[in-house]
């Protein structure tokens, strides 16, 4: 049975306690020439993505929380259901779009039904259209759903058709889950006794657990008080940004840093303007990020992230000083092996009961944490041109959802020779999206005008 791991099911669990969020990422494809017809557009659509599972596939869940969800085939799948189309509204320009995409994103997908959408919306400048593919962050993590837009529009050849996965119904998904509770203590001795044969490697792993670990539990000290984190209303604002990558790879090398430093650097100036925007101050301890570290190791569609913690150094006013800054943090977090910790506390909750690790992140959802008050996340997109039925897509911006009072979010993704950025925030609370991705913006054009 396809279950879904700890990982994907805590984004089901999260969108569950918190009514104000909906957990879907998406991407916004700008495609030039005249849109296609729905008809085409759909079965263009079906056709590449008939090969994979989780798009005909629904979650079900087991009764008590004896089990993980299981991922079984929907048997009245709709394709009508998951697609839709409009025409961009006055004045027809970037904003509307972005107003539009905060509408769409911010209603939840349906979950008698598999967790994905399309629009597309016609009318940009330009005679341009958009494709906007929304789909559930329990279906996949931003690098899956990168992979799976090559797939879409890329040539990248439409994989085979996957395995059928009926529904079981409730008794059998009992039965499973409790033959699955007596393994577990068997399944984990095993584990442990593989282990005791390579001493070695045992030891090492549990001295970086230890230091990670560590790292992590000083990370999650609280930040300075700040607006920017508390409850959640239900609409979101969303903005863009882009950059050239040529130009953020050229501060890279002549600073010595690394293109995803730029790229964070750039961000933490920009909510240092943001808090200057609102008469705060920008505090050494004010800015905490959620910065997700990809440990994928195969192509499989669903979530294989860990985590870094670090502080942004909203509090220095030179560009260069945060880009050296952000370097330095980011090369201890990763020496105190943050992310190996991370990524060793979700592949032991797969091996534990189900049920207490649903009831712990219930949990959290409730607490009113103030550790983390942004998520930043960086993915490496195609480096060629996509194309949507023969039309050259030019421009991918990427989209994050917020919860658990993080007010705002920063997507990066590159293509063809841009770094774009999506920006999230809470409408009625951090209203300021336009303020954070122009600031962004001269932030690079500040960094790049270091470069001799």
């Amino acid at each position: 049975m396809d279950r879904l791991s700890p990982l994907d099911a805590a984004f089901l669990e999260i969108e569950d306690e918190d009514p104000s969020s909906s957990l879907a990422i998406a991407s916004v494809a700008i495609a030039e020439g005249p849109a296609p017809g729905q008809d085409e557009f759909v079965a263009a659509v079906l056709a590449r993505l008939s090969g994979i599972p989780r798009y005909h596939q629904k979650v079900r869940t087991v009764p008590f929380d004896l089990g993980p969800p299981a991922w079984v085939d929907d048997p009245a799948f709709d394709a009508s259901a998951h697609f839709g189309r409009m025409a961009l509204p006055a004045p027809h320009d970037e904003s509307a779009l972005c107003d539009l995409v905060a509408l769409l994103m911010g209603e939840r997908l349906e979950r008698d039904r598999p967790l994905w959408e399309f629009w597309v919306i016609e009318g940009l400048p330009e005679g341009r259209w958009a494709i906007l593919s929304k789909l559930h962050h329990a279906l996949a993590d931003g690098l899956a759903a990168t992979r799976l837009q090559t797939i879409l529009f890329g040539d990248v050849p439409a994989p085979a058709v996957g395995e059928a996965s009926p529904d079981p119904g409730a008794a059998k998904l009992l039965l499973d889950a409790a033959g699955s509770l007596l393994r577990t203590p068997w399944d984990q001795t095993r584990l442990l006794a593989r282990e005791l044969l390579h001493p070695n490697r045992l030891a090492r792993r549990v001295s970086d657990a230890a230091r990670g670990l560590a790292a992590l539990t000083s990370a999650l000290l609280p930040a300075s008080p700040t607006p920017l984190t508390g409850p959640l209303g239900r609409e979101r604002r969303y903005a863009t940004a882009s950059v050239a990558l040529a130009d953020v790879k050229k501060v890279a090398k002549a600073h010595d840093v690394t293109v995803n430093d730029v790229l964070l650097a750039a961000v933490a100036g920009g909510f240092r303007e943001l808090l200057l925007h609102r008469g705060e101050t920008p505090a050494a301890d004010s800015v905490r990020s959620l910065v997700p570290v990809s440990v994928r190791t195969g192509t499989a569609v669903d979530n294989e992230v860990s985590l870094l913690l670090p502080l942004l150094p909203v509090d220095l006013a030179g560009p260069v000083q945060r880009l050296i800054r952000v370097h330095r943090r980011l090369g201890a977090l990763k020496e105190g092996k943050e992310a190996d910790a991370g990524a060793l506390v979700t592949a032991t909750a797969a091996h534990e009961p189900f049920a207490p690790v649903a009831w712990a992140i219930r949990a959290a959802a409730h607490l009113p944490q103030r550790n983390i008050v942004t998520v930043t996340t960086n993915v490496r997109g195609p480096a060629k041109p996509l194309s949507a039925l023969g039309r050259p897509i030019v421009e991918i911006y990427p989209y994050v959802p917020i919860a658990l009072r993080v007010r705002t979010g920063v997507a990066m993704l590159s293509y063809a020779g841009q770094v774009t950025f999506g920006i999230t925030s809470d409408a009625d609370t951090v209203p300021e999206t336009d303020v954070l991705a122009k600031a962004i913006e001269r932030e690079v054009e500040a960094l790049r005008a270091t470069v001799r």
